[in-house]
């Protein structure tokens, strides 16, 4: 399959706001470094925000895709807060003992849709055996990669269920994360991509197709822990802040369901 430069891109990218993330100004106390799938970055910078303004240190947001932050955390990465978008890869970092087990929590849900560039005039029916590899034409779907990323896993499973992944498998376009798959289709580069509603919100470039059901793929659900090695005194603050009725509020904003 196709490796996209965006793959390499992200990952740098990725890099790079984790360093840049980490270093704290000395004038000012740090606020806690938050790992986040990359689908969480205007409504977690607006609850970051939101937590500012209440007077204290704003948090610090790293984002990428939930497989690249499960290896960072891994590796050592000095972080306070973990928000996967989905339940494996926070499985995976518990298993290594490196969350506070007591602190984990669901508290985001999330659809599943098919987009197309917004001038696209393509029509598709999301159903069993649906022709997506035929509205596809000559191009390919963008997918966060669906051997590893949330996004990608989710829609790999939905297009398995209904019975079309054989079909397009050959002609994904595997991103970084799931914002570098919305990316390929807002500059026109691919047809068609999967990602999750609230991208699909966020972004003026794109018009969604439709929404898979609900059924044909595991439930998208968002869980957050603080870190074994939280080293942030407003991490576990912060973290129940999100949680709580208010902090849920600013995500449900963004189009994000509760849980």
């Amino acid at each position: 399959m196709m490796r996209w430069p965006v793959r390499a891109f992200g990952r740098w990218m990725a890099a790079l706001a984790l360093l840049v993330a980490a270093t704290a100004s000395p004038a000012q106390p740090a606020g806690p470094l938050v790992l986040a799938a990359a689908s969480l970055q205007e409504s977690l910078t607006a609850a970051a925000d939101a937590w500012s303004a209440r007077g204290h240190p704003k948090p610090r947001l790293s984002f990428a895709g939930s497989s690249a932050l499960a290896r960072q955390i891994a590796s050592g990465a000095p972080a306070d807060l973990f928000i996967s978008a989905d339940e494996e890869w926070m499985d995976d970092v518990a298993r290594k003992g490196l969350i506070v087990p007591a602190t984990r929590a669901d508290f985001l849900a999330n659809r599943l849709v098919l987009i197309a560039p917004k001038a696209s005039t393509v029509r598709l029916a999301i159903r069993p055996a649906f022709p997506i590899a035929a509205a596809l034409g000559g191009g390919r779907l963008a997918m966060a990669d669906p051997d590893a990323v949330p996004a990608g896993l989710y829609g790999k499973a939905a297009l398995t269920k209904l019975g079309v992944w054989s079909a397009v498998a050959p002609r994904v376009a595997r991103a970084e994360n799931v914002r570098a798959a919305l990316l390929l289709v807002e500059r026109g580069e691919t047809p068609l991509g999967i990602v999750y509603a609230t991208d699909a919100r966020a972004s003026a470039a794109v018009r969604i197709v439709g929404t898979f059901p609900a059924a044909s793929h595991p439930p998208i659900t968002y869980p957050i822990a603080r870190l074994t090695a939280a080293t942030s005194g407003d991490a576990e603050p912060f973290r129940r802040f999100l949680v709580s009725k208010a902090g849920k509020a600013i995500f449900a904003r963004f189009g994000f369901l509760p849980r």
